[in-house]
């Protein structure tokens, strides 16, 4: 998972430039061009940074990610581009005085980030260290294990992309975490996903990011592919836990609309693996990962104990984060946090690389140009802190906060016919096994996990 997609409000044209520093879009209280006192960011610091690279060898079949075959050698501008931008979302992540606080989480995903030319990869860093405090990034937890897990800095890399050089430039920048789409060990599933590298290298970038010193080593897996066996897909399991890696991310596939996979199953070119062998293959991912000991900490994420992905939970537990490149999606408070439901704003960059390409900096400051924003909303902000929040194992705020959790939060927006229906809605639920209130946190039980997206919509405040 290399981003939050929630659906956005577009944006006329005229006004489609950064909220956070754009007068045509006043009820941002953020810096506006030629201020520059982190003082005037209504938001508290903001600890994590998305960064998008959209450029891909090949364009896989099931991917709605922006992402596209640069055959215009464009990755040097859009390397300046992104610094500018970078420099712009800079004191966002500052102390009302300017003091710089030490970022948190940053995933740079895509695309494929490991295509970028490693000359262009050290730009980055540099600039990434200059502008942003990275202390947390080489701290290690003092365990036998050393687990850097102060700060969590992720890349995203693919298995034929990826080169030992490359992997040592990036452990110098600070990086300490690789997440690497394997997406299956299966050469015929390969195929059908349009995936371009061979099974074996898998292991090969494995064992050369742990060569480099990158301590964590996340795999992506799809299940649930066209002509796919549960055996087939028990297979990929085992081969997946032999590379001894402490996180596995295994979603199953979806038919995204606009997408190639989609456009082939409309024609008929194969036919979709049948809901019970799906729900078969769910239930057989959490026996093998759990008896591995892996936890389930999120609907499709399983890690070791401390090693869950840091970056992620930001965006499932309703966090702020800073998003810079073509469509990266960004999220910041509309002033200090309040409780389980801080209203805040999101915003997505323009998901066209000409357009962000064609930045003037000395007049928007450095920020990319949007395309979407939302604006506070309470009943809004509800309905995403149980959207994904409800996707973890530890679950949402219901009534923990002393008078700021979710429940507390319904109380204070909803109609008293809203209010009335998610009450006999919750307690449903409970009655039907699928939700559980532990400690003052709503969470789903064992038996909700395979009904999550259907148990989410039945709580939606409407």
């Amino acid at each position: 998972m290399n981003q939050d997609t929630q659906p956005l409000i577009s944006l006329p044209t005229a006004v489609a430039h950064n909220p956070l520093h754009t007068a045509a879009l006043a009820l941002w209280p953020h810096r506006l061009p030629g201020q520059s006192a982190a003082s005037d960011h209504a938001h508290p610091p903001v600890r994590s940074l998305y960064i998008h690279i959209p450029f891909c060898s090949h364009k896989c079949h099931y991917c709605d990610f922006y992402s596209f075959v640069d055959t215009r050698n464009q990755q040097a501008q859009f390397v300046e581009t992104l610094l500018a931008e970078l420099r712009a979302l800079a004191p966002h992540a500052q102390n009302p005085d300017g003091s710089r606080v030490p970022l948190r989480t940053i995933f740079i995903g895509g695309g494929t980030p490991s295509l970028l030319a490693p000359k262009l990869w050290k730009q980055l860093l540099t600039s990434l260290a200059a502008c942003f405090d990275l202390s947390l990034m080489g701290q290690t937890s003092g365990g036998s294990s050393g687990v850097l897990d102060a700060g969590e800095f992720t890349v995203e890399c693919n298995p034929e992309s990826t080169t030992p050089e490359l992997l040592a430039l990036l452990r110098v920048g600070g990086v300490n975490r690789v997440s690497m789409g394997a997406q299956s060990f299966n050469p015929r599933h390969l195929k059908t996903l349009e995936r371009l590298h061979q099974p074996e290298n898998v292991s090969k970038v494995v064992q050369m990011a742990r060569e480099a010193g990158i301590a964590r080593q996340s795999i992506d897996l799809i299940y649930a592919i066209p002509g796919q066996t549960i055996d087939e897909w028990h297979d990929d399991l085992r081969q997946a836990l032999a590379l001894q890696t402490t996180h596995l991310s295994c979603y199953n596939l979806i038919y995204e609309p606009n997408t190639a996979m989609a456009v082939r199953l409309k024609r008929g070119e194969f036919v979709p693996v049948d809901e019970d062998t799906e729900a078969a293959m769910f239930e057989l991912t959490d026996a093998m990962l759990s008896a591995a000991g892996l936890r389930r900490y999120e609907v499709s994420n399983y890690s070791m104990p401390g090693h869950e992905s840091l970056h992620n939970l930001a965006y499932w537990r309703h966090e702020q984060w800073l998003a810079a490149g073509p469509s990266a999606s960004g999220h910041v408070y509309a002033g200090p946090p309040t409780g389980a439901c801080t209203p805040g704003y999101r915003w997505k960059n323009v998901g066209n690389l000409g357009t962000y390409l064609s930045l003037d900096p000395t007049k928007s400051g450095g920020y990319a140009p949007i395309t979407d924003l939302e604006l506070p909303d309470p009943k809004r902000v509800i309905s995403e802190v149980l959207m994904m929040g409800l996707r973890t194992a530890e679950g949402v705020d219901w009534t923990q906060t002393d008078g700021a959790g979710v429940a507390a939060a319904i109380e204070a927006v909803c109609s008293p016919e809203a209010k009335q229906r998610l009450r006999t809605t919750l307690a449903q639920l409970q009655a039907d096994g699928l939700v559980k209130i532990d400690q003052g946190r709503l969470m789903l039980t064992d038996s909700g996990w395979l009904l999550t997206d259907w148990v989410v919509k039945q709580l939606m405040p409407g």
